[in-house]
């Protein structure tokens, strides 16, 4: 075994390299970018290394620098992780030149699986089965659309040196070839500097389904069974489960033996993934009809490998440096069991509702759901981040990947609901609750799986019903008041209290709630000699009831809360006036417009302003046009510098005309909305 590794890598999976290896008596260098200075991989190893800027471009990717690196710490060994340099054949080149163990693949085994269409050429000589399609080196124009039309509408053309979804396109018919294949071309060259494609049969209802395999130096190979990574957006993965649900024993055996050929047929040693694509031909409940093709060879250790690692019981990244130190596998093919259902959800930065948008941003906060720990277990949480840290624009905007297992496919889908109800998430936008609806919806419960899910379910995956509005709306107030409470039993003198404490009568105090698009008038009174009540809403018919709470001591959820028939239990955290609500049934956002602790915002020469005190982002606007309003009444509400700033009304008006609209950067001085002076009658 290796006495010192360095890993070319950040994030999670560099955390759990860096874990495996401390656990075998292994010491570990970091390297890291400017902007990954105070990183949770760089605290986690024995040693760091600085190599460049910010950008992937000018640390990560520059192999150089990380080979200066291994040299100076003295490793013996690099371990690559996945993404970056895990699958550059160069790379692996320079460490073997540098007497460096590159822990992954031979150079010649990246190269030959590297190219699609040569890789496809290698399967088929191998007997491995292949998707009917053309992948000829000739790439003129007119012989791909002549074997477009011999291998039959539809079909998909792929760039040939990449994936990711890149110069990749659907084409029903010969009237959108040409376009497609020109698109296809320019984003191949772009992205992988190669516009060489390919053309396949376009496979209707495709299941996407991967055989892990394992390979030594000795000459021994074998699978690890199968994972069903079908649940994709803009194709890439989203949710991953193994084993894959419904295939026939005897179509999982002939695909784990075509995964070894596959391994065997280029030399492969190391931790790799053989990807097919599954075809349905006669829909989801005939499985004696599956048909299954190669698609490709990722040659590194897959994001989604910990599900594998819950149903074996193994470590594949002590696999990974046992067989890359020359030991052989530990196991053979007929001692590996599988045991149970593990599924793997990726919670990344990026707002589903906006075409999965990228977020970047501060992690406010980042709760695990209880009894998660970093080892193979029922519920598993690998991070390479935690509260406090920054998701940065310059790296994939991945969070952590929550894995559950249970004994079947249905308790692992009840831990994985729950597991995704108990992980909060507040700072950046984030697809928890998008996960969550795809876990309980009606196809991914039947295992209706495809590649076209997200895309097929659209109308019910992307309906954000949030919670019930007075759920939400009694979460929010109760956690504000049980903040003045532990406030007030601090600092009891009553002239500090933030209750509207008023000698003796009743006391009421009003507020404004933002939920969703609705403003709500709301109050709280303290009734003489009696608890709190919260008010929804005005006149004589608005609701209004007790508001009961307690700490949840001991529970998964900070607060019980109680208002009317409602009992439910929540944990709201607040960013600015922003209130996060989390709770079993789901999660929500209330705005607690607070006009006393703004009431300087009403300052000026006319009493207040309508314009931005500093650069921002408008996160609401609480009026509308030809809407009369009062002095100090918030009308807008702005996001600067983490921190939320309502703009409320100078004087009494009517709102002539809104500037701005939500989502909307603004600069300082900004004008965000007009005030007519209000016409008196008559």
């Amino acid at each position: 075994m290796f006495d010192k590794i360095l890993i070319a890598n950040r994030g999670e999976i560099a955390c759990r390299v860096a874990a495996t290896a401390r656990r075998l008596g292994v010491r570990t260098v970091a390297v890291y970018s400017e902007a990954d200075a105070g990183a949770r991989h760089v605290a986690a190893c024995d040693e760091a290394v600085p190599i460049g800027g910010a950008a992937a471009r000018d640390s990560y990717l520059r192999w150089e620098r990380i080979l200066e690196a291994a040299r100076a710490t003295g490793a013996q060994a690099i371990h690559p992780g996945y993404g970056f340099l895990s699958e550059n054949e160069a790379f692996a080149r320079a460490c073997a030149e540098a007497g460096l163990v590159f822990i992954g693949p031979p150079p010649q085994a990246i190269a030959a699986m590297g190219l699609k269409a040569e890789a496809k050429r290698l399967m088929e000589a191998a007997g491995v089965p292949l998707v009917p399609g053309y992948h000829g080196a000739d790439q003129d124009p007119r012989v791909l659309r002549a074997e477009a039309e011999r291998i039959g509408w539809p079909v998909l053309i792929k760039a040939s040196a990449g994936g990711g979804g890149k110069g990749m396109r659907r084409v029903d018919g010969p009237g959108g070839f040409d376009e497609a294949l020109a698109a296809c071309q320019r984003e191949a060259q772009a992205a992988f500097g190669d516009a060489a494609v390919l053309i396949e049969r376009y496979v209707q209802r495709p299941r996407h389904v991967e055989i892990q395999i394992f390979a030594d130096a000795h000459g021994h190979c074998v699978h690890l069974f199968e994972r069903d990574c079908s649940v994709q957006r803009r194709h890439q993965k989203v949710l991953e489960e193994a084993p894959a649900p419904g295939l026939p024993p005897e179509l999982r055996e002939r695909m784990g033996l075509a995964a070894v050929a596959a391994a065997r047929a280029v030399g492969y040693v190391g931790a790799g993934t053989v990807e097919f694509i599954v075809e349905q031909p006669l829909g989801y409940d005939h499985p004696e009809a599956l048909r299954f093709y190669f698609m490709e060879m990722n040659t590194r250790l897959q994001v989604e490998h910990p599900v594998t690692e819950a149903i074996t019981g193994l470590d594949l990244v002590e696999w990974q440096l046992r067989v890359a130190a020359g030991e052989p596998l530990p196991w053979s093919q007929h001692e590996l069991t599988c045991r149970g259902h593990a599924i793997e959800a990726r919670i990344c930065a990026e707002d589903p509702s906006k075409g999965f948008l990228p977020a970047t941003g501060r992690l406010q906060v980042l709760r695990a759901p209880a009894h998660v720990a970093f080892r193979v277990g029922d519920v598993r949480l690998d991070a390479g981040v935690g509260e406090g840290d920054v998701i940065s624009p310059h790296y994939d905007s991945m969070i952590a990947k929550l894995i559950v297992r249970g004994d079947t496919r249905q308790q692992a889908l009840k831990r994985l609901d729950e597991a995704l109800a108990r992980l909060h998430v507040v700072g950046v936008a984030n697809n928890v609750a998008f996960l969550r609806r795809v876990v309980r919806s009606d196809a991914f419960a039947r295992a209706r799986l495809d590649t076209a899910l997200i895309e097929r379910e659209a109308a019910q995956l992307f309906a954000q019903p949030g919670l019930r509005r007075e759920a939400a709306l009694a979460a929010a107030v109760a956690h504000v008041l049980h903040g003045w409470q532990a406030q007030a039993e601090a600092d009891p003198d009553p002239w500090s209290a933030r209750d509207g404490f008023a000698s003796h009568g009743r006391r009421e105090r009003a507020l404004a709630l933002q939920w969703g698009e609705e403003t709500v008038a709301a109050a709280l009174v303290w009734p003489r000699g009696g608890a709190v009540r919260l008010r929804l809403g005005t006149g004589a018919d608005a609701p209004e009831h007790p508001l009961r709470w307690r700490a949840d001591d001991g529970g998964a959820w900070a607060l019980r809360v109680g208002w009317g028939e409602l009992d439910l239990r929540a944990s709201v955290y607040a960013e600015g006036e922003r209130l996060h609500v989390f709770t079993p049934e789901g999660r929500d956002v209330v705005t607690w417009i607070d006009a006393l602790a703004h009431a300087a915002d009403a300052a000026g020469p006319e009493g207040g302003q309508l314009t931005a005190p500093m650069p921002g982002k408008v996160v609401a606007l609480l009026v509308q046009p030809g809407q009369r309003v009062t002095r100090g009444q918030p009308l807008a509400v702005l996001e600067a510098m983490k921190m939320e700033h309502t703009i409320a009304a100078p004087r009494d008006g009517v709102v002539e005309e809104l500037l701005y609209a939500p989502g909307d950067q603004v600069a300082e001085g900004a004008e965000l909305l007009r005030l007519a002076a209000e016409v008196a009658a008559g």
